[in-house]
């Protein structure tokens, strides 16, 4: 057979065929190819590769570059034990002191656990008060800073008009007290159906102010697949029942003695008459810098109330927070407390959980706490993540057995002091 010759096309055709070509890579140029978002695989694990570390734990830039902003250089105890176990996406039970910075032993790995793409909330944070609610909220979003994130608090006292708004916006995370909570779920406002985090913190006050059958349903409305942390300082045999119930196999991190002081506090206690006690407190106060902050608990609200009229006629800069007061009451002056005035807080136990505030220099029990544990949750409002902070405790005529208990509980850890105005 004859070979055949090519056919020749028309050179217009050519031209057309690589003007054709030249656009085409010209699109491809301008089409970037678009970059793996950071989610999660299967219960929280993290399916991005870490782009930094905190310590020697391996973290997102993004967040890491929140954590220079927060001033945060190196991870504590529980958050090393923490957020490498929760990044992997397994369920935790943590136990620590208070003051060890467990805020961001979860907040890192659920922030990281977020995919900012899908408009549906993802996390959800039940705290026990509404400051904690407020100052948990505020680290996440410091945490996510730099993150298409958003994270909404919610809590009785507020506006519950507002807070329908700010959710028909979907937050990925929401942190609330669990009867605000409730209260959106049976109004239809929030939906747990995507939740795929869940922390309990502060469990055992929770309990102890009665929410247990509260958290049980706002959990009954997440999924069964869902990633679950649990927080407390102790471990009483309801939160275990809780544990077992809602967390698949956690891992237990403890750190610290049971009950204890973080070693960043310095124990002082003074032998003080009644009647002696303002004068000494008096005495302590003119001592300290200025610049110092000092909590003050006081066993009752009228007693709040009489203590702060005192210090304010005495030209000392101090104001007072008791659950007698009105919420907005409340967060104005935990905001003056924060920017550095008031000096001198005066509280009731309402602040011993929930006040979160790492420059608290002193701690002044002005009258002595009922127990062990509340007298750690007390003096555990200063030394926070690595500060070093003072506790002092007044012991009166009628403090001697609960006196007893401490020493012996403390030991030689908690000192003896003498005030001026009992000295020759």
């Amino acid at each position: 057979m004859a070979r055949q010759n090519p056919i020749e096309l028309p050179i217009s055709l050519y031209i057309e065929d690589i003007q054709l070509k030249d656009s085409i890579m010209q699109l491809q140029k301008r089409i970037k190819p678009k970059k793996k978002q950071e989610g999660r695989s299967h219960r929280g694990k993290r399916t991005v590769k870490k782009e930094a570390l905190f310590g020697n734990i391996t973290i997102s830039k993004s967040v890491s570059r929140a954590l220079d902003e927060m001033g945060y250089t190196k991870p504590t105890e529980i958050q090393l034990e923490s957020i490498p176990v929760l990044s992997k996406g397994d369920d935790v039970v943590g136990k620590a002191q208070t003051g060890t910075g467990k805020t961001t032993a979860f907040g890192i790995p659920l922030v990281q656990s977020i995919d900012p793409t899908k408009q549906v909330t993802q996390g959800i944070i039940l705290v026990p008060t509404r400051e904690l609610a407020s100052q948990v909220s505020t680290e996440i979003r410091k945490l996510s800073e730099f993150l298409p994130i958003r994270t909404i608090a919610l809590y009785g006292g507020q506006s519950i008009n507002k807070q329908i708004t700010d959710l028909r916006k979907t937050p990925h995370i929401i942190v609330g007290t669990p009867g605000r909570i409730l209260d959106h779920i049976s109004r239809g406002t929030i939906k747990l159906n995507n939740i795929s985090f869940a922390i309990l913190d502060e469990a055992d006050q929770m309990l102890d102010i009665g929410f247990a059958e509260d958290m049980v349903k706002i959990i009954g409305f997440t999924p069964r697949t869902r990633q679950t942390a649990l927080f407390s300082a102790t471990i009483p045999r309801t939160i275990k029942r809780l544990i077992s119930r809602f967390l698949r196999n956690p891992s237990w991190i403890q750190v610290g003695a049971e009950i204890d002081a973080a070693d960043t506090i310095k124990q002082i206690y003074y032998e003080v008459a009644d009647q002696d006690k303002f004068k000494g407190l008096s005495e302590l106060l003119s001592y300290s810098s200025k610049e110092n902050k000092a909590l003050v608990f006081c066993r009752t609200q009228i007693g709040v109330d009489r203590l702060t009229k005192r210090l304010r006629n005495s030209r000392f800069d101090a104001k007072s927070i008791h659950g007698g007061m009105s919420q907005s009451q409340r967060e104005r002056v935990i905001r003056d407390y924060r920017s550095g005035t008031p000096r001198i807080l005066v509280a009731t136990n309402l602040a011993a959980r929930g006040l979160d505030i790492p420059e608290i220099s002193y701690v002044i029990n002005y009258n002595m706490p009922g127990n062990i544990e509340e007298y750690v949750h007390r003096i555990g409002r200063t030394g926070r993540i690595g500060n070093l902070g003072t506790a002092i405790t007044f012991v009166g005529e009628d403090d001697f057995n609960m006196m007893g208990l401490l020493a012996k509980r403390f030991g030689e850890n908690l000192e003896k002091g003498r005030l001026n105005l009992y000295k020759a």
